[in-house]
């Protein structure tokens, strides 16, 4: 990630909740619940995929990809959106903002990629089971996570170098708690239909491609369940999907709303957008560990004999 030493570059202003300036500080316990849950589900969901012998599964090996995201998308804002809420500063300089913009984009980008791999995943396992170990080996999964963060990177860099060549007037005031590359570019007197169109080809490029492939493997599962003679192992192959659908809808929901809000909402009121943008920023690594926990028996016993050793211990 490059770094521009220029006097001449602007100084932006972070935007807490619009209207509720007053409430910050009480706004802030919310949000230190919200990331220590992220931050504590997801290192969880780590510890007990790596250390637990029976989690060493390809469909684990990809959780433990999702929460690595989850917890770097999560410290990737903690500085900025707690700084606003409790000491009021505002104030983030242009490399600052386009490094936090990078690492925001980078693991959203990523999530994407690792979703769509867990559908890949899930299609293998119901529609192939007897080949599941020998397509989904070890080496194969380190190349699919080695291409993950390759392909999120190639995508984003010129995503973020662009911004450089542009000029910035009089308003330097951000809609967010942390830097959005839709909210920065907006604030630029320059001519930003380069950028605005490179934009629209990387979301759509992953999260849309994504999607759209997600889908197809689902369609692809829908048949290869329905094939499945007895209604009981119809049941339970579908249901061992349950908590992929979900986390898939909790990513996806939130991230194209925002995406709307920014190119067509321009007569939303000014809360809807910050609303919008913290319920993408720290829901899906709320919720990632919790559904996963609920839904995922080995997942749940693993987790329940963590804590509960720790607990004894103590």
């Amino acid at each position: 990630m490059p770094v521009f030493h220029n006097s001449t570059l602007p100084i932006f202003l972070l935007t807490g909740v619009p209207g509720l300036e007053w409430a910050h500080a009480w706004i802030s316990i919310l949000f230190c619940c919200l990331y220590f849950t992220a931050l504590t589900g997801n290192s969880l969901i780590l510890s007990v995929v790596f250390t637990e012998l029976s989690l060493h599964e390809p469909m684990y090996y990809f959780l433990s990809m999702l929460s690595t995201t989850d917890i770097g998308l999560c410290i990737s804002t903690l500085v900025t959106v707690l700084g606003i809420f409790w000491f009021n500063a505002r104030e983030i300089s242009f490399n600052a903002c386009l490094s936090q913009m990078f690492f925001i984009h980078l693991f959203t980008f990523m999530e994407s990629s690792v979703l769509l791999a867990m559908a890949f995943d899930r299609f293998v396992a119901i529609s192939n089971p007897l080949r599941y170990a020998t397509i989904l080996t070890h080496a194969r999964i380190v190349q699919i996570g080695v291409a993950v963060i390759i392909r999120a990177t190639v995508i984003l860099t010129p995503l973020v170098l662009l911004l450089t060549r542009l000029s910035f007037c009089s308003s330097h005031v951000l809609h967010h708690s942390y830097c959005f590359h839709p909210d920065v570019m907006k604030l630029s007197c320059s001519d930003t239909k380069i950028n605005s169109a490179f934009g629209l080809t990387a979301i759509i490029s992953t999260a849309g491609v994504d999607s759209v492939f997600i889908l197809l493997s689902y369609i692809l599962i829908i048949r290869s369940v329905l094939n499945i003679a007895s209604s009981g192992e119809r049941k339970k192959a579908f249901s061992t999907c349950i908590s992929h659908i979900t986390a898939v809808a909790v990513f996806y929901i939130p991230l194209i709303s925002l995406s709307f809000v920014h190119r067509f909402g321009k007569r939303a009121p000014p809360f809807v957008p910050t609303l919008i943008a913290n319920v993408y920023l720290l829901i899906p690594p709320v919720m990632n560990p919790i559904i996963y926990s609920v839904k995922t028996k080995q997942i749940q016993k693993a987790v329940l004999k963590r804590v509960c050793s720790k607990g004894i211990h103590f």
